[in-house]
């Protein structure tokens, strides 16, 4: 495909954005239609990025013949329903974090998706930063075994905001949400799957509905572990943490930055093209469908991830 790819992305808001800004350090790669909640929100920002073709109904925008592909930034209640929608439209989807919510939506996607044969993948954006890449690397290199993985996911949230402040139309989810990035990670960079997984929950908020507070413990198969804390509660640095503790050293993953257990910065600059995981994470996206490949973080991937989360689910239960 050597034409400029077409893109739609459906939600306007904090993520949306983020992705709004990697697609344009991107070459051949053009948003033509923004789908948002509120149509002059919507039309403030494709304004802004100079996109022609704004709606609140993403059937409109899967209508138009030279959208080649979509990325959904939407909330997470629709996520395994509009990649159906896409996948059945003919185009190339990338999906936020999370699949879905059901795990067998997430089924159900992956049997389009082989129908179709078309390009699908999940925003695991963790495979994709620099930090975590570099221990990919020396992992790949025979250099590096993780013997633990140590993760902190922490946020403060009493009412129902994005990031940018503004109130959201949807719940967060420690479970399906912010646990499927670590629970996918590990079982990633271990290159192993997870065998046993526990989880236990915090109380449950009285108006969103959701437990504040988690843990959850996993196993892979070639016996690494994994401790996952996660929290709505915690009034501090915000954000996810991650400590991978290993046979030849430990390091210390915060975003797009790494250091080594003593807080030595290592410099991952050299990594990729860019320090942006979201840009690299649709760069793959793009790559994938102009090499007709198989992308990183693909549906059939990131499956197991759910299967897990489903199960977690039944646990605490």
């Amino acid at each position: 495909m050597s034409k400029p790819i077409k893109v739609a992305l459906a939600g306007a808001g904090a993520f949306g954005i983020k992705h709004l800004d990697g697609i344009k350090n991107i070459d051949g790669v053009e948003v033509v239609s923004l789908i948002g909640r509120e149509f002059a929100k919507t039309k403030e920002v494709a304004d802004k990025y100079g996109i022609g073709h704004v709606t609140t109904d993403l059937s409109e925008s899967l209508a138009l013949k030279e959208v080649d592909a979509v990325i959904l930034c939407t909330p997470t209640q629709m996520h395994a329903s509009q990649t159906l929608a896409c996948l059945k439209a003919g185009k190339h989807v990338q999906v936020e974090i999370p699949l879905c919510d059901v795990y067998k939506d997430g089924q159900e996607v992956l049997r389009v998706q082989k129908e179709t044969g078309l390009v699908a993948m999940v925003g695991h954006t963790r495979r994709f930063n620099p930090s975590h890449q570099w221990v990919n690397h020396k992992i790949k290199a025979g250099e590096f075994n993780i013997q633990q993985m140590d993760v902190q996911t922490y946020f403060f949230r009493r009412t129902n905001m994005n990031a940018l402040g503004q109130a959201r139309s949807w719940t967060d989810h420690l479970l399906w949400h912010h646990a499927a990035h670590t629970v996918d990670l590990f079982a990633y960079q271990c290159g192993s799957p997870i065998v046993k997984a526990n989880a236990v929950q915090g109380p449950i908020h009285p108006t969103l509905g959701i437990a504040m507070d988690m843990s959850i413990q996993l196993k892979a198969a070639n016996g690494a572990i994994c401790t996952l804390s996660l929290s709505f509660n915690n009034d501090g640095p915000l954000g996810t943490y991650f400590r991978y503790i290993g046979d030849t050293g430990t390091y210390l993953a915060r975003y797009d930055d790494l250091f080594t257990g003593k807080e030595e910065k290592i410099d991952v600059s050299q990594v990729a093209v860019s320090m942006n995981g979201i840009e690299l994470q649709d760069r793959e996206f793009f790559a994938a469908i102009r090499e007709g490949r198989e992308p990183n973080s693909s549906i059939a991937q990131v499956l197991p991830c759910y299967q897990v989360l489903h199960d977690l689910e039944q646990q605490l239960a």
